[in-house]
């Protein structure tokens, strides 16, 4: 095991920051028990990192080939490199959220395979839907994740390349998403490059593989590289939330960017305060209901 001891020089709420990387409830490569921990796929190997907080240290501690690659980078997994002083609130809400939330910040992983092969999963399903497959391909085909916390780490893009179509098919996914993870899996050592890049740079270079669009770019910018101006256009919920919230009245994506126009560059993180403030459009429709591609 390695540790450290960081003081973040900001108020941070680390919950807020980390809650992202967690793909539903019973996440195999995500614990809540005795701190916020995870495990990951890093430059390495596989890691384990822990984090808790005390007196406004952030205590870490890592296990595995990983752990000093996932040490070096606490600092900017919890949003130290976020230009969140930059940020200006242009309406009433948004600004109460900032004020009430003044530790949500935007935290960088730098680990883009992690953060696109649950992103694939959750294209056009509900949620229920993809961490189900999500739990399904991590326990059949991730490692044991190393330290004692029982984490599984999620599958490499070679250990996805050797998954049979069968097992695709039992894990419940379908074929679309199937040849969009395939399609990434091959070039994987290549999208790394995007959290360099960052931005729309980096974007861009995620949406040149076949099935990945601006929905799924956004959702891995994000998280690995803590953009905030990639907004998740294409999102079932987002622009109508977003729209009810600032005008009460529901809106598509084009009225979503209006909306979000006077944030650039910083739309993401306009959006992240709209949903800490929690306030959601009514909803008097059936909900979507979920496929299982299992029985297909």
């Amino acid at each position: 095991m390695h540790s450290r001891d960081w003081t973040p020089p900001f108020l941070l709420d680390v919950g807020a920051v980390l809650g992202p990387l967690r793909r539903g409830a019973g996440d195999p490569a995500f614990s809540t028990v005795g701190g916020l921990a995870f495990a990951a796929n890093t430059p390495c190997g596989p890691g384990t990192l822990q984090v808790t907080r005390s007196s406004g240290v952030v205590h870490a501690s890592a296990w595995g080939d990983g752990a000093v690659w996932l040490l070096d980078g606490l600092p900017a997994l919890l949003g130290a490199d976020d230009p969140l002083s930059d940020f200006v609130a242009h309406h009433p809400l948004v600004s109460e959220a900032q004020r009430r939330l003044p530790g949500l910040r935007l935290g960088s992983t730098g680990r883009v395979w992690d953060a696109l092969f649950p992103s694939i999963l959750e294209q056009k399903v509900t949620g229920k839907e993809a961490w189900r497959t999500w739990r399904a391909l991590c326990r059949g085909f991730g490692v044991d994740a190393p330290g004692p916390l029982g984490l599984k780490v999620p599958p490499t893009p070679d250990a996805v390349l050797r998954i049979n179509d069968w097992e695709w098919h039992r894990a419940g996914l379908d074929g679309a998403r199937r040849r969009a993870l395939v399609a990434c899996a091959q070039v994987a050592h290549r999208l790394e490059k995007a959290a360099e890049l960052r931005g729309e740079e980096g974007r861009a270079l995620l949406r040149k593989v076949p099935g990945i669009g601006v929905w799924t770019a956004a959702e891995v910018a994000q998280r690995a590289w803590g953009d905030p101006d990639a907004v998740s256009f294409g999102d079932f919920h987002i622009a109508k939330n977003v729209g009810y919230a600032l005008t009460g009245t529901p809106v598509d994506d084009d009225g979503m960017a209006e909306l979000l126009a006077p944030y650039a560059p910083q739309r993401h993180r306009a959006v992240r305060y709209i949903e800490a403030a929690g306030v959601q459009r009514p909803r008097r429709a059936p909900r979507f209901s979920p496929r299982d591609y299992r029985g297909f």
